[in-house]
């Protein structure tokens, strides 16, 4: 008989957030979560930064002007661990289904800086990670600080081996690799819906396409795509001049879907100005003809010529050291993982120079 596979339904959530208001966003969520797990879902996939909002401002106006909208950001952004991933946590614990929740992160240490993050919770209603997006995209860097590789990880699940990244870093071909490299099998990738004016140069619904297609045909793994929509609401509160009204008056542009790991489209994509979700059935089995002929985790690449670094050391203000004492938060697994890198570097160093 053999070994089996993961088999389940995905469902990719498309829908607006109630602007800036956590907790209005956060029983939205919790709703969509319910109606996503009584259509069969074993796993849901939520924009980014559902909660509570995208930073469209800064893309509409002079960033100082968008400083009241950044104040409301971080009175409504989420801790983790807090009451609202507890809450999260507490419905993914009831539906009994796996949740990846986009979130503005805020943490103990400090007002002023934000993290775009992918929260993952299993069906104990456990977190079992929290991805901060490693480079916030053009604008975006006004709004968030930057994540490191210790969140870049893929997790073992019942739905099979599980990662993500937010938006912009799925262009990413190192940081994609680095999930593919280990063994994911399902890809989590969320975005925003962005609004249609006459200023727009840039079809994030095109760039979606490309990506979620790139990823699913390269890692062969199915690609779990969610994006939100940028509502009337929206457009009504941020569009206060004539000229800003030009550029939100249009609607919504983005893309959910769900991909297979041959790149063809198994569900969606939905209409980017509807609310919604689309659900597929997702059979890792499936996986293992489509790496047949192309593995590039594995016999599809040469490794004595091209590989890839992963620096997992969490980034931090202050590491703190006293005489005697528990080195703590795990540095001493690091210094381990450092003495196996510099290891590995020495034992490439020896053997190019017994080549030459």
């Amino acid at each position: 008989m053999g070994d089996t596979f993961p088999k389940f339904k995905a469902a990719a959530i498309q829908a607006a957030p109630v602007f800036l208001d956590r907790e209005a966003t956060m029983e939205k969520a919790c709703r969509l979560i319910e109606e996503a797990a009584s259509g069969g879902a074993s796993l849901i996939a939520f924009p980014e930064v559902y909660i509570p909002a995208y930073p469209y401002w800064n893309r509409l106006d002079n960033p100082y002007r968008g400083r009241k909208y950044f104040r409301e950001l971080v009175k409504n952004a989420v801790e983790v661990p807090g009451p609202s991933t507890e809450r999260l946590c507490q419905f993914a614990r009831k539906a009994g289904v796996y949740v990846v929740m986009g979130i503005n992160e805020k943490v103990p240490e400090t007002l002023g800086t934000l993290y775009n993050t992918n929260l993952l919770i299993d069906q104990q209603g456990k977190i079992l990670g929290a991805h901060r997006k490693l480079v916030p995209t053009f604008i975006e860097k006004i709004t968030w600080g930057g994540g490191d590789g210790h969140t870049l990880k893929v997790y073992d699940t019942d739905c099979g081996k599980l990662g993500m990244l937010n938006c912009g870093e799925n262009t990413n071909s190192l940081a994609r690799f680095a999930l593919i490299a280990q063994g994911e099998q399902v890809h989590v990738a969320n975005y925003p819906g962005m609004p249609v004016g006459d200023e727009s140069r840039y079809d994030i619904r095109h760039a979606i396409e490309i990506r979620s297609a790139a990823h699913a045909f390269e890692g062969k793994l199915f690609n779990v795509v969610s994006c939100s929509i940028f509502s009337k609401e929206m457009a009504e509160l941020l569009g206060d001049t004539e000229e800003k009204r030009r550029m939100v008056n249009k609607g919504s542009n983005g893309l959910t879907a769900i991909y297979g790991p041959d790149g063809k489209c198994l569900a969606g994509p939905l209409d980017p100005n509807q609310e919604g979700m689309v659900i597929a059935e997702i059979d890792i089995e499936q996986i293992i003809e489509q790496k047949l002929q192309h593995d590039i985790a594995g016999h599809y690449n040469r490794f004595d010529v091209l590989s890839l670094n992963l620096n997992r050391r969490p980034q931090r203000a202050i590491w703190e050291m006293h005489a005697g004492e528990d080195r703590g938060f795990g540095e001493r697994k690091e210094i381990e993982e450092v003495k196996s890198l510099l290891e590995g570097l020495a034992e490439k160093v020896r053997v190019f120079s017994s080549e030459k």
